[in-house]
């Protein structure tokens, strides 16, 4: 589950490396805090968890038969909570196994619960099943693993998106079935191994790749851009080496940015959003471990922990790093129009003024973060997520005052996810989901 936006608002995007999962019922190893680094994926485990897609694209096919049938909530495999502090949920929903909503890479449009049954999409308003997208044939037995690159799926606001093993591009609708639709890659993508990437204002952005031949050692990779309203392909560019669109993937100043692979290190890619055409990069530090867009702006690690603010002409601007005898690592900032939010791995927001850097106000948090949170705007409030234990913290945008920390009392290894629309903030867990009202 993400954060559902409305049509063509600006909004920021991040975009950061898989990690390793944890095991059994302990608190998983990356969960950080205090400024220790948690178990990053490397590069090479990063490209060997690609290379696994040639041998299995086929196990994240959606089937068509019976995938449009509205089923009811599954049955809860535990007890129900029985303690909660913080606002009341409106509606809570509980699945038969954990959700994975890292697998989640864009912000849909209604609450959706994603596990190994499939994506099921949820009525707002009740949290009742509206529709399951089933997987055929299922996942594997050890799915969700961070290292599993097939388990990437592409959301818009209504729909979902995949590619098959047979060259196809496929769009499933959230609640009508007649407007599932099933499109041909162009014949340059054909052969080649195909991602999506991410969806953003109306443009589906993905990029393939296939091993080199003997007689050209070279990488033959290819971006491309599909407006979604018509069907219809933008552009496909090749790439020298293999390249990869961050999503959401725009900035105000219709700039693409894309990280591209360099064997041991990485570095950031900005490509005209309309064209495809390349204007400029920028080295990566921390070997671009996250990126994130803004409004106008990008934003990269500075490779101290902290981060480092680019214009839209790649210029660097202001850096936000650890002091002297300081120790903690950012997440990805979190944009939100004149300002940014900086959250840290030791349990610290701060606000910056985006164009200048300036701290505006700092909150301390009743818990660590995990590299994994992913905090949400909605309104004049941003929600962080903690682990599992930690729970949910609302902050006032404008002061930085704590409003509440939102905490249930079930097991849980993973951490919480968040999602907003006009009405509710959806905040979920493991196997559970609450409906929380904004007001």
């Amino acid at each position: 589950m993400e954060s559902p936006s409305s049509e063509g608002a600006v909004r920021g995007a991040s975009w950061e490396w898989d990690g390793e999962a944890g095991d059994g019922g302990e608190a998983p190893g990356d969960v950080i805090g205090g400024g220790g680094d948690g178990p990053w994926l490397d590069r090479r485990r990063v490209l060997i968890g690609a290379g696994v897609l040639a041998a299995g694209a086929a196990v994240w096919a959606f089937g068509r038969s019976g995938a449009g049938d509205a089923l009811p909530a599954p049955k809860p495999s535990r007890p129900e909570p029985t303690a909660l502090s913080g606002p009341t949920p409106v509606w809570t929903y509980r699945g038969p196994e954990a959700m994975t909503p890292e697998r989640l890479t864009d912000p849909p449009g209604r609450p959706v619960y994603l596990s190994k049954t499939g994506l099921q999409v949820l009525d707002p308003a009740q949290g009742t099943a509206a529709r399951l997208l089933v997987f055929d044939p299922p996942a594997t037995r050890d799915w969700p693993s961070d290292l599993d690159m097939l388990g990437k799926v592409v959301i818009g606001p209504d729909r979902l998106f995949t590619t098959t093993y047979e060259g196809h591009l496929e769009a499933r609708h959230f609640t009508d079935p007649a407007a599932d639709w099933s499109l041909p890659l162009p014949e340059e993508l054909q052969g080649h191994q195909t991602r999506l990437s991410g969806y953003d204002r109306g443009v589906l952005y993905g990029h393939s790749w296939s091993y080199p031949h003997e007689v050209d050692s070279r990488p033959q990779s290819r971006l491309f851009a599909l407006r979604v309203a018509d069907r219809s392909f933008l552009w496909n560019v090749p790439t020298d080496t293999e390249e990869q669109p961050i999503t959401p993937a725009t900035t105000g100043a219709n700039l693409l940015a894309c990280v591209r692979f360099l064997g041991n290190r990485a570095e950031l890619v900005a490509r005209d959003a309309a064209t495809g055409r390349q204007l400029w990069t920028a080295g990566g530090d921390e070997d671009l471990r996250w990126c994130a867009t803004g409004p106008q702006e990008v934003y990269v690690p500075d490779g101290n922990g902290g981060v480092r603010m680019l214009r839209p002409t790649g210029e660097p601007g202001w850096t936000y790093s650890p002091a002297r005898g300081e120790s903690w690592r950012a997440l990805p900032p979190v944009p939100d129009g004149p300002r940014v939010y900086v959250a840290r791995d030791q349990g610290i927001v701060t606000c910056h003024d985006a164009s200048t850097g300036a701290v505006l106000w700092s909150c301390r948090l009743p818990f660590l973060l995990d590299r994994r949170s992913h905090p949400v705007v909605a309104g004049r409030t941003l929600f962080v997520p903690g682990t599992a234990a930690g729970g949910v913290t609302a902050i006032h945008t404008s002061t930085g005052e704590p409003v509440w920390t939102f905490r249930d009392s079930g097991p849980g290894r993973d951490v919480w996810t968040l999602a907003s629309d006009a009405v509710h903030l959806y905040a979920g867990h493991d196997d559970v989901l609450h409906a929380l009202p904004l007001g």
